[in-house]
């Protein structure tokens, strides 16, 4: 795993740091932070592909996101990089709603989200893993691009209804225009970029009914029906992510 406190240290913002954390490795897992989507994720891929390629890897896995235009473009910087490689486009995550920008909204009680026609196959991220796990080592999979999602489409008031059931709290579903949604994530003091992001996500890939489909290649490479939200929010609440504690006078 590279990363910005490892050893060797290795930082998307500077190029440099790439070879040493690719030197002896056989094959990568890529994964860009925040989204392929965002400026500069084009160039960036194309580093370190360049480096990798030198560096003599194998093969690369890269993480890229159902729907998305810009995503394809990285795709496409893959692909022509002269190694083996393949493509694995995520929906949107369940873990959006434990571990990323929708946590306070559940512990809130209010999740006030646009897009409340959007039929969304949340993916569950350990099915994301076993997925990239499989083809990463598996050169079956070489040049194949899979699109991972869950079992079936959920919209917002649907997952937050669940959220509620599983969790035995009043939860509530609060359509917002994607201005508002934006305008509540700048005044909570969250960088522009960050702002831009969701507002994109929501817009161009939210809004895009293509993207609003169920993929069946969880169940073809694991040979396991994905996990659906149901059971996400079930072993969730075991860790304790969603408990309120108590006040006390």
């Amino acid at each position: 795993m590279g990363s910005r406190n490892g050893n060797p240290i290795f930082d998307w913002d500077d190029p440099s740091t790439y070879a040493a954390a690719l030197k002896g490795m056989d094959r990568a897992y890529i994964v860009y932070y925040p989204d392929l989507a965002v400026p500069g994720a084009k160039e960036a891929i194309k580093k370190l592909t360049d480096a990798a390629f030198i560096e003599g890897l194998e093969k690369v896995v890269l993480l890229s996101g159902k729907g998305e235009s810009e995503a394809e473009a990285c795709e496409e910087i893959v692909a022509d990089s002269g190694l083996n490689y393949s493509l694995v486009r995520a929906s949107w995550f369940n873990q959006n709603f434990s571990d990323g920008a929708f946590r306070d909204f559940v512990m809130s009680g209010v999740v006030a989200l646009p897009m409340p026609d959007a039929e969304i196959p949340f993916v569950d991220v350990n099915d994301i893993a076993d997925v990239v796990t499989k083809v990463l080592l598996d050169d079956h999979y070489n040049s194949q691009t899979i699109t991972v999602t869950g079992p079936q489409k959920r919209t917002f008031k649907e997952v937050v209804e669940i959220l509620a059931n599983g969790l035995g709290r009043k939860i509530q579903y609060q359509p917002i225009s994607i201005e508002e949604f934006k305008e509540g994530m700048t005044a909570a003091g969250l960088p522009s970029s960050y702002v831009w992001l969701f507002g994109y996500l929501f817009k161009e890939v939210l809004g895009n009914p293509a993207n609003q489909t169920v993929s069946h290649d969880v169940e073809k490479i694991l040979g396991r029906k994905p996990i659906d939200f149901e059971e996400y929010v079930a072993y969730t609440a075991k860790t304790r992510v969603w408990k309120t504690e108590a006040k006390t006078l």
